[in-house]
């Protein structure tokens, strides 16, 4: 007889969201039964986040033997064992591991169940021989990579981002289609271990940031050597012996690149295969599972979270949603979705960091705006540190209500918390400018981004005459 469970909350799929609910459910005494039929941690910990940045970290190593000598030291060419940078990728996922655990989650009490689910029916779950009938479900399967449909593609071997980490050999030549931000990431990775790299991009690379803000990332990849063809059509892909054939189409004429390795970094699908989402009442699209801003699907009783939702896919913005999916399913609380609050960051260095609108989404909804600028070459510890490329961009309403902000530098993703802290309050320019830093530190360009907004105010003859009128007191 199958068993059935009976728990206040059913999460399915063991990523950073889910795990998020299930851990804070089970902290609140609430029973929770968790459901990941793969690995715990899901694509964050084994296959995306965690594996690239130790990746990344490897090649910024190697790097910086290249560019001692500025700083007086001899620089030398690294020699690179790329068995023993699998192995250091492993080992940071090794540590984070434990964190994410079966056994620590059983630990709080949570009931964990390593097989896949399925919906039976508009409340019931089966899973591994069980059947969980739960007050609330919450879906967070995250997503899969979904290469495109390239002729010749199937017929060839070529890695994603589940099996890049994996090599033991360092690419003689690693051609990389796609150029957002895994693939740009990726790409100045391997380049600074010693591959030769080629991108090849559909359209522009990194299309979804500001033009001015990729340019800067842009121009530092192709400075290092990384090849980035843009406006690229591939007609067909082909086997070598060697390795494997990009066939491009341009101008009505045909070009080749070869490359010993093929990385796929164009296209993800949210998992909702086999989920038994039909039976279970559930509207989806291919782009993922329908949602309202409450993230609460079709169906009462379930609510889809992270990736799987076709919203931003990113790992904060599963967490994001996970709090509001506990105040909805534990505290019966209104929620509402709001993506200005996700910032996200390419981590090719120099990185590329957005809190809350571009200028041009800015430009959609409001006729004046003020941009405040700062270069990082303007800054002192960005000069002792010889990281003087890039610059912040600040957008304002015509009031200096913060809209956006967007880096482009030197550790852009840690300098941008202040500004997605500003957004989510609803604070002005002037309350960034009047800020006390630390000197000499990057985040000084922050506060001379924001400075900028007075020196409209010089010019400003009343000002002149208040001044003038003051003046006379001594």
């Amino acid at each position: 007889m199958t068993d059935v469970l009976t728990p206040d909350l059913c999460v399915i799929g063991a990523g950073s969201g889910g795990l998020s609910v299930a851990a804070a459910a089970a902290a609140m005494g609430v029973p929770v039964v968790l459901v990941e039929k793969g690995e715990m941690g899901g694509d964050c910990l084994n296959y995306g986040c965690v594996p690239s940045k130790a990746l990344i970290e490897a090649g910024k190593a190697a790097q910086a033997m290249r560019g001692a000598e500025k700083f007086g030291v001899a620089a030398a060419e690294p020699l690179v064992d790329m068995k023993r940078v699998r192995d250091h990728v492993r080992g940071v996922i090794g540590a984070i591991a434990p964190n994410d655990s079966e056994a620590r989650f059983t630990a709080m009490g949570v009931k964990v169940i390593r097989a896949a689910g399925k919906f039976v029916a508009k409340d019931t779950l089966e899973a591994g021989g069980q059947r969980v009938k739960a007050r609330r479900f919450v879906i967070a399967t995250g997503s899969s990579p979904a290469p495109p449909p390239l002729p010749g593609l199937d017929q060839i071997r070529f890695f994603t981002n589940e099996t890049i980490f994996d090599l033991d050999e360092l690419p003689r030549h690693l051609v990389v289609i796609g150029g957002g931000p895994i693939g740009m990431e990726l790409s100045q990775a391997f380049r600074r271990l010693g591959s030769e790299v080629t991108v090849i991009e559909a359209a522009r690379a990194l299309s979804r940031e500001d033009p001015e803000l990729a340019a800067v990332a842009i121009a530092a990849l192709r400075g290092e050597g990384v090849v980035i063809r843009e406006g690229a059509k591939i007609v067909r892909v082909e086997a070598l012996t060697s390795g494997v054939r990009i066939v491009l189409e341009s101008d009505g004429c045909e070009d080749a690149i070869d490359g010993s390795h093929l990385l796929v970094a164009a296209g993800r699908a949210p998992n909702v295969q086999n989920l038994g989402l039909e039976q279970a009442g559930v509207n989806y699209e291919r782009k993922g599972i329908t949602v309202g801003k409450n993230l609460r699907t079709s169906n009462r009783r379930i609510y889809a979270i992270g990736d799987v939702t076709g919203e931003a896919a990113f790992t904060h913005a599963a967490n994001y949603h996970a709090g509001l999916v506990l105040r909805a399913t534990l505290f019966r609380l209104p929620v509402k979705v709001e993506p200005h609050l996700v910032p996200r960051v390419t981590y090719t260095d120099p990185e590329i960091a957005v809190a809350g609108l571009t200028e041009a989404q800015a430009r959609e909804t409001h006729k004046t705006l003020n941009i405040y600028r700062w270069p990082f070459a303007e800054n002192d510890r960005a000069q002792a540190a010889h990281a003087t490329l890039g610059h912040i961009k600040v957008i304002a309403s015509a009031k200096d209500d913060i809209l956006g902000a967007g880096i482009a530098g030197k550790n852009a993703g840690e300098l941008i918390a202040p500004w997605q802290l500003a957004i989510s309050k609803g604070m002005k320019v002037k309350d960034i400018a009047n800020l006390v830093l630390p000197y000499p530190t990057l985040s000084e360009v922050s506060k001379r981004a924001a400075v900028t907004h007075y020196q409209k105010q010089l010019g400003n003859p009343r000002l002149g005459g208040l001044l003038r009128f003051l003046r006379r007191f001594g």
